[in-house]
């Protein structure tokens, strides 16, 4: 805007400066006008002393004086206001290109404070996260301070406010979670009922009536622990791999026929007219000395192949080693199962009539008999009230060492 208004007075200047020169122009001319006309001096007479006065021009002749002087003037105002209509358009002109400068650079200003909004914004976001960041950092600094100071004051209380008998307490607790952890974890009833002995015992020394409802608690625990059926898994692994290692030296059974049909008895008759029947009988037990032919009934097992033979062993160690994993398992119906395949194949493949053969299949049908399903209790419920006894004595002692440092 500065410069469309710097320039118009100089449009203004130039269009004064070109009238001011047509003016002197026009009076120049004039001037020369006049001095061109003819003027009549006056006559002097060398015998007179006396002058002439000059005659008067002709009014026609001044009119034709005066008519170039005023078209010379209207061309001038003419071309005085060409030019400055020529003005006027130019400055037109510029003030639209300044016009289409000025909304460029609003434009280019909107843009700018749009980035400048934009930038602040997302710097205000930025800043606004990292606080976040800071605050909740500091929110799990005092959270750790905070529970740090707890942890130093029970520890504070529990060295200053104790009890000598509150070392039982914490030794019968120990105890119990130990009884848990070997009757769920190990399935070891008699190491967890001793444990549970033990932990009574450190309470009974402690002689405080208040925590009869306690061994109350704990004595049907030490009962249930006592009514579990004991069972000899080492025992009963052991015996099974010993029959394991038995199974291939056993000796297998030749072919087995079924059993023959019983024969009837060949007679001869004393009566003469069955004289065809006693020819027949003769001929037939006379026969016999040199073919002998018997009818059985039934399947006929053949003799195995050497590698049925191995088959047959390791199928039946497979059954035995199912058992054993059944035992630390406590699969009882597994465990049935896989004894039970074993002796049938023992007794359908291995000769029966051998003493070893024997020992076998009744070691097998004497272990098959062992019923390993055992059945625990699902919690301790002396393991929460002694938890209870033992938090509910510290925070009192607690509440005690606050008391008496306010």
């Amino acid at each position: 805007m500065t410069k469309k208004v710097n320039e118009q007075p100089e449009s203004n200047k130039k269009a004064q400066e070109d009238e001011s020169t047509l003016k002197d122009q026009n009076t120049s001319k004039e001037e020369q006008a006049s001095s061109s006309a003819p003027q009549e001096k006056p006559t002097q007479d060398s015998n007179k002393s006396t002058t002439k006065p000059a005659t008067p021009r002709n009014p026609q002749e001044n009119n034709k004086e005066k008519k170039p002087s005023s078209k010379l003037a209207i061309i001038a105002i003419l071309i005085a206001l060409g030019i400055g209509a020529a003005g006027f358009y130019k400055l037109q002109e510029q003030d639209k290109i300044y016009q289409a400068e000025i909304a460029a650079l609003k434009t280019q200003i909107e843009m700018k404070q749009n980035e400048m909004v934009s930038s602040l914004e997302d710097t205000q976001a930025q800043t606004i996260q990292k606080a976040t960041e800071l605050t909740h950092r500091a929110e799990v600094a005092i959270e750790q301070q905070q529970n740090s100071i707890e942890s130093l004051q029970l520890a504070i209380s529990d060295v200053q406010g104790r009890r000598p008998n509150d070392w039982l307490l914490a030794e019968a607790d120990h105890l119990v979670k130990l009884a848990g952890r070997k009757l769920f974890l190990e399935k070891d009833a008699v190491t967890a009922t001793r444990l549970m002995e033990t932990a009574d015992q450190r309470i009974a020394t402690l002689n405080d009536p208040s925590l009869v409802p306690l061994r109350q608690q704990m004595a049907k625990d030490i009962t249930t622990l006592k009514g579990i059926p004991l069972v000899d898994r080492e025992g009963l692994v052991l015996r099974l791999t010993a029959l394991q290692q038995q199974v291939s030296g056993l000796p297998l059974a030749n072919a087995i026929l079924p059993e023959a049909q019983p024969q009837e008895e060949i007679t001869v008759s004393n009566d003469i007219n069955d004289w065809q029947d006693n020819l027949k009988n003769s001929l037939k037990s006379f026969s016999e000395n040199f073919i002998t032919f018997r009818s059985r009934d039934g399947n006929v097992i053949p003799l195995l192949s050497p590698q049925q033979h191995f088959y047959l062993s390791e199928n039946i160690k497979g059954k035995l080693e199912t058992a054993i994993k059944s035992v630390y398992l406590e699969q009882g119906e597994i465990y049935q199962t896989s004894l039970a395949n074993a002796v049938e194949w023992s007794e359908t493949f291995f000769d029966q009539d051998e003493h070893q053969v024997k020992q076998f299949n009744s070691a097998l049908k004497e272990l098959q008999q062992q019923d390993i399903d055992v059945t625990y209790p699902q919690a301790l419920v002396s393991q929460q009230p002694l938890e209870d006894v033992i938090s509910d004595r510290l925070r009192r002692n607690v509440t005690s060492i606050v008391e008496e440092s306010e």
